[in-house]
């Protein structure tokens, strides 16, 4: 027993050496190392615009120093790409930008920001090249602003038009006895539809439709214009899947050169100037980004112009760069208020909604700030419910014209395990003293008195938001009301009907915000800086495998997506402002 006991004890010592050295190894080269690493920029290179690691607007930043040492070193956020981007048209060592093999998780409205950017770009007579094996829809569109496109002679390209897919889970809640009681208000709002269906209700499929029609005619609108295709053809194209092939997609004018990728970068070269035996001179956007973010000169001005990021779900909580929350958000909208130098406050909102309390207290945050200094909302992919709803008493809303905004509509959930727990054998009874002291129980079916007290909720919020947008957007009641109801609508659609002012993106309106606060010159400052604990980053450690890449690991990628979807409306407990469905573009 002693010789297991001190056998247990060398291993215990030598894992917590090897642990401390580790650690030790991390500390160092975050300290030491981030401080000296410096990107330089040789003249005559290009520009390689891989994005797969941009998910977010805003990288974020930290209270706490050891958090932001910990984190991941290059913050980087899709904004600072974009500004780059605008930079790199009058750095003379930039020649050009090449997108090689992009393969990036942005959603449509950031899609098209990056394009324009690019698009903008090339009017300094500077090229843009992009080359791929293999195109998917979404990735063609960005690459389709390029001079001149590339493919692979093996590869193919997916140019079809788009789908949306819905999960539904109403059979699945009486095989497994686990219940959602929902509560809601509004014809369209289909957030709650899973639980109650087995298929689409036509009110659904009338908005998604119409919802994929809107972001699918602003995609061939700008690969029309690049490509000098009509918009008539791209649909014929699309319908026959007459690009499926390179030689396809080159007999359709969707890509310039079918050729394997020596030819691409042969090509570069030749741009440059540079021998076909030569390396050519390239920095990753991500390092260029990081630059010109370090290198960045002040206007000279102390008037700023605070830009609060608004990203990911709505919830109770401090919040993060995934998860807009009260505290973070509070905060920062007080501490740009207070602050004598703001002159004007731009929100960029990238969110699906959720908490109906946590939008009605950073709206009123809002409220409050707007009568000290201007407010300009700009939206990004999603600006629905309750992204909408605090969103809605802004002095001007940008939005691009394929944003998913609106969602005007607020429902209630209800988890109920009464059949389970009956099947294996559980049986549960209350005592109360009064008759509704009771707590609700998901152990005991909803009665129809409790049912409409919190129907009566979810009238009174739905009222609330309502009057919020007829006063925010000097509309009345009704005329709200008969464009809500739940319904979502892209940016463009959303302009006629008054929710958004103009299409465009946060430069746009940066420059709207200045103009309110006549102001010329101006610095632009981040927001949130969250209060993060230096305990919340051990799971992000790179030797832990996380739970998520785990589990998708042993059952699967599909598994687990209907997992997650049957997790998250679970979890989505009391009144929600959310968008009515989780809207998966193919």
């Amino acid at each position: 027993m002693k010789f297991l006991g001190n056998v247990l004890a060398t291993i215990i010592g030598i894992f917590v050496f090897f642990m401390l050295f580790f650690f030790g190894i991390l500390l160092i080269g975050a300290v030491f190392g981030g401080e000296s690493e410096t990107v330089t920029v040789k003249s005559n290179s290009v520009i390689e615009l891989n994005l797969s690691k941009i998910k977010n607007d805003y990288a974020g930043k930290y209270k706490d120093p050891w958090v932001t040492i910990f984190s991941d070193g290059k913050k980087i956020g899709l904004t600072d790409i974009i500004n780059s981007i605008e930079n790199a048209k009058t750095d003379d060592d930039i020649k050009g930008i090449s997108i090689l093999n992009d393969n990036s998780s942005l959603g449509m409205a950031q899609s098209k920001a990056v394009r324009d950017a690019l698009d903008d770009f090339k009017k300094s007579g500077k090229f843009v090249m992009a080359y791929s094996n293999s195109y998917s829809q979404k990735e063609y569109y960005l690459n389709s602003v390029a001079n001149t496109i590339y493919i692979n002679p093996v590869g193919d390209m997916d140019f079809k038009g788009l789908s949306a897919e819905i999960m539904f889970f109403k059979d699945f809640q009486e095989k497994s006895g686990l219940k959602m009681e929902v509560i809601r208000h509004g014809k369209y709002k289909s957030a709650v539809e899973p639980f109650l269906e087995n298929e689409m209700s036509e009110a659904n499929r009338e908005q998604t439709t119409a919802l994929l029609t809107s972001v699918w005619n602003s995609i061939v609108k700008d690969i029309s214009k690049s490509r000098n295709v009509s918009i008539e053809q791209l649909n014929v194209i699309a319908n026959g899947l007459l690009a499926r092939t390179p030689e396809m997609a080159k007999t359709a004018k969707l890509v310039d050169i079918v050729a394997y990728e020596d030819v691409y970068h042969n090509a570069i070269r030749k741009a440059l100037k540079v021998a076909t035996d030569e390396d050519y001179n390239k920095v990753s956007v991500t390092d260029y980004a990081q630059k010109v973010l370090t290198t960045s000169q002040s206007s000279g001005s102390k008037d700023e112009i605070a830009i609060i990021y608004a990203q990911g779900e709505i919830m109770s909580g401090e919040g993060d760069v995934t998860v807009i929350g009260e505290g973070s958000m509070r905060r920062s909208l007080q501490k740009a208020r207070k602050n004598k130098n703001v002159k004007a406050i731009v929100l960029r909102i990238d969110s699906p909604g959720g908490s109906a309390l946590t939008s009605d207290l950073i709206w009123r945050e809002i409220e409050l700030t707007k009568k000290v200094k201007p407010i300009v909302v700009s939206m990004g992919n999603y600006a629905a419910s309750g992204g909408y709803y605090i969103a809605c008493n802004a002095n001007t809303i940008f939005a691009e014209a394929n944003t998913i905004t609106g969602s005007i509509g607020v429902f209630g959930v209800l988890p109920n395990f009464t059949p389970l727990a009956t099947r294996i054998g559980i049986h549960t009874e209350q005592v109360k003293t009064h008759e509704n002291a009771a707590n609700y129980s998901t152990f005991v079916p909803i009665d129809e008195k409790f049912k409409a007290v919190t129907l009566e909720g979810v009238e009174h919020i739905y009222k609330t938001f309502v009057t919020h947008v007829a006063e925010g957007r000097k509309m009345t009641f009704e005329q709200v009301d008969a464009i809500a109801q739940g319904r979502v609508w892209t940016g463009s659609e959303a302009l006629k009907i008054g929710l958004v002012d103009k299409i465009g993106g946060l430069n746009d309106a940066i420059a709207q915000a200045a103009s309110l606060a006549k102001i010329k010159k101006f610095s632009t400052q981040n927001y949130p800086e969250y209060e993060k604990n230096f305990d919340d980053l051990f799971a992000n450690l790179p030797f832990a495998k996380s739970k998520e890449s785990f589990i998708k690991e042993e059952i699967g990628e599909e598994n687990y997506r209907i997992m997650q979807e049957i997790k998250k409306l679970q979890t989505r407990t009391g009144i929600q402002a959310v968008m009515p469905f989780e809207l998966k573009i193919n």
